[in-house]
């Protein structure tokens, strides 16, 4: 084994001052918990850095799990060395000699948090890089476009020594922002949302509408996948699919055909409220981007947001199709999106839906019919499933993490 410990950056905690523990000890549960299986590892987290003691176990591994871990900034694995300047020099030798194939260039970079040790980091860049010459054969210093940049950060507790700097997810880590529902439809946009949201601190459970028997178990399955594919960077996912036949169907005996995309929607956001009530969630999360579809445009999002006063965050609203694409390629739930099994709502989209829908016309419509019996019914006919990469989980699993 060339590296012992991996050492990860906080990157954006490391502005929340005197809130600074409360993050890093959720980013430590969330890393403990994405790591469960590596048990010899021990994970040791301070108010600057989290290191991970490996004993043996493979980093690359780690750190490919590590990667999606929403509060890491970047992560290195790395070499635990004391401070003394012989045992430097000889530890920055021998990672040398294990890392390169040939005649490859070399730089040193220094970096000193401990002001009290005597080699400021320029010292140690000439020390350490004058042992690596002398001792190694045909290596040159580049200090622009090296083949390997040698990194030593000096602690106070210990040296690090690394060549390697792996770019992390950036954002908070999830749960430190409070819980959400996001309406997750099966479609590109609602999974790239579910991501940005949990980037953000958001721990988020799925709410799923479904009607059989216009929608199929495939496309049930879809969603599913999508959850199981969000899990791997929330660590778990919670998922509640709604049965939403019935209400679909009075909706379209009832309501005149360009109003029926209005007040399905209407219905689906006063069951994801009722739903968020029920699991203390603070705001609900959807997909939607201005002026997309009929039901996107700033008359149909005031008209259906009529229903709730919680808090609806919508974070694709300004970007256009090729930016959440591209999102939805990166996060690799582009791919699953595009199976052709419709939703419940591109099954029963209108030939020609309202645009600017009317408030006072979609609450006189909906007055044709009592739904609340039949909202109740399909919150009572819910069905719930925890979701983590590659399968279900148990209940208690779930509010372990959480």
């Amino acid at each position: 084994m060339i590296y012992d410990h991996i050492l990860i950056r906080y990157g954006e905690i490391s502005t929340k001052g005197r809130n600074r523990s409360f993050f890093v000890d959720k980013l430590r549960k969330n890393v403990k918990y994405v790591l469960r299986d590596f048990e010899k590892i021990k994970i040791i987290a301070n108010r600057d850095r989290m290191y991970i003691e490996l004993n043996g176990e493979n980093w690359e591994e780690i750190a490919t799990r590590l990667k999606k871990v929403f509060g890491i900034q970047s992560l290195s694995p790395v070499l635990k060395v004391g401070k003394d300047i012989e045992e430097i020099k000889e530890s920055s030798l021998q990672l040398m000699k294990k890392l390169r194939t040939g005649n490859e260039t070399f730089k040193i970079q220094a970096r000193r948090s401990d002001k009290e040790y005597p080699y400021d980091s320029n010292e140690l860049n000439h020390i350490i890089g004058g042992h690596i010459l002398k001792n190694i054969e045909g290596i040159k210093v580049d200090v622009h476009h090296p083949d390997f940049e040698l990194k030593v950060e000096v602690r106070n507790g210990a040296v690090f020594l690394t060549c390697e700097v792996i770019q992390g997810a950036g954002g908070m880590p999830v749960g430190s922002s409070g819980k959400a529902m996001i309406m997750l439809s099966g479609g590109i946009d609602s999974p790239v949302a579910a991501y940005l949201a949990m980037k953000r601190g958001l721990q988020v459970e799925a709410v799923h509408f479904f009607s059989p028997p216009f929608t199929s178990e495939r496309s049930k399955q879809k969603v599913i996948d999508l959850g199981i594919k969000l899990a791997e960077v929330s660590g778990t996912l919670k998922l509640h699919i709604v049965p939403f036949t019935e209400i679909q169907q009075e909706i379209l005996k009832h309501v005149p055909e360009n109003y029926t995309m209005t007040i399905m929607r209407r219905m689906m956001l006063r069951i994801t409220d009722r739903i968020r009530q029920k699991q203390d969630g603070l705001a609900i999360v959807t997909g939607e981007s201005l002026g997309q579809v009929a039901s996107q445009t700033l008359d149909s999002m005031y008209t259906i947001n009529e229903v709730t006063h919680t808090p609806v965050i919508r974070p694709l609203i300004t970007m256009d199709k090729n930016d959440i694409i591209n999102i939805a390629r990166k996060i690799d739930t582009l791919e699953i999106s595009n199976r052709p099994f419709e939703d419940c709502c591109t099954i029963f989209t209108p030939s020609q839906p309202k645009t600017k829908p009317k408030l006072d016309k979609a609450i006189h419509y909906e007055s044709y019919f009592d739904f609340e019996a039949l909202i109740e019914k399909a919150l009572d006919g819910i069905e719930t499933m925890t979701l983590k990469a590659g399968e279900k989980v148990s209940e208690s699993e779930f509010e372990e993490l959480f």
